[in-house]
């Protein structure tokens, strides 16, 4: 189904943007927006539901196939509209509404029996779970687990910084103590970040077995309880003047040495 929007005080347009701006929109319609082809097309290969398509022509390619992202519907908007509801300053015509998936522990599924999975506790900034998120991909990890996420995952801006690396990659939200008992239960080996004294350094460790690296926030690091029930501390050595890096980037450095150690299989 095809219609046109010209007017920014159209209610789906003003519904719309509520939809992008509120997490509690978010999560009562159980929808959320992407913006942009690339992310668009990883979100359906991620197995997700586009509902919605709105797209502006005169930024999209000549002959450009809209109805490729398989919608309910698509709305074509004016200039004066998809600037209204556009994210990004740098776009490229289209946007959608789309259904979110369950995130449950449960819904984990491994095609290995020693898999390499990245948990982080409580990241309160978009921008840095974006780009583990965006690393997780490169590194091909087998799943990524949010303990007591302070923002909801399907943030604009996770979406955004992630570049649609959210849909690539498996996710699964859930407080310390469900995260710790699921690792248990699987037999994961858990690998605790952390400035400790007790610290062992992160290139001398075994990360081929079942493996779960475990950072916290630069700010205060890993609670008590992942430092107390954790198999291992790790440290990555700081060489200069400061005690810590950012989290992605510590992240990222273990993920590596991780699948360094697999062959980077």
């Amino acid at each position: 189904m095809h219609k046109q929007i010209s007017s920014v005080q159209n209610g789906i347009i003003k519904s719309l943007v509520v939809l992008g701006e509120k997490s509690k929109a978010r999560k009562q319609s159980g929808t959320f927006i992407v913006e942009g082809r690339r992310e668009l097309g990883l979100a359906m290969q991620g197995g997700y539901k586009i509902q919605e398509v709105f797209y502006y022509p005169e930024l999209l390619p000549p002959n450009f196939d809209i109805t490729q992202f398989a919608a309910d519907s698509y709305i074509e908007v004016s200039k004066e509209v998809y600037e209204k509801i556009a994210y990004r300053t740098t776009t490229e015509g289209v946007l959608a509404v789309v259904k979110d998936k369950s995130m449950q522990l449960s819904d984990l599924q491994f095609n290995t029996k020693t898999p390499l999975i990245l948990v982080a506790e409580a990241p309160e900034k978009p921008g840095n779970i974006g780009a583990m998120l965006r690393t997780a991909d490169a590194a091909n990890v087998d799943a990524v687990l949010i303990a007591n996420p302070k923002t909801d995952m399907y943030n604009p801006n996770i979406i955004r910084s992630s570049v649609g690396c959210l849909f690539t990659t498996q996710i699964a939200t859930g407080t310390t103590q469900e995260i710790l008992a699921y690792l248990k239960e699987n037999n994961i080996v858990t690998y605790a970040a952390a400035l400790k004294e007790d610290s062992e350094y992160y290139h001398e460790q075994d990360f081929t077995k079942g493996t779960a690296l475990v950072v916290g926030t630069e700010a205060v690091g890993l609670s008590d309880e992942w430092l107390n029930k954790a198999n291992k501390k790790i440290i990555i050595p700081m060489l200069g003047k400061i005690d810590s890096m950012n989290v992605s980037v510590a992240a990222g450095i273990l993920m590596y040495e991780a699948k360094r150690q697999r062959s980077f299989k």
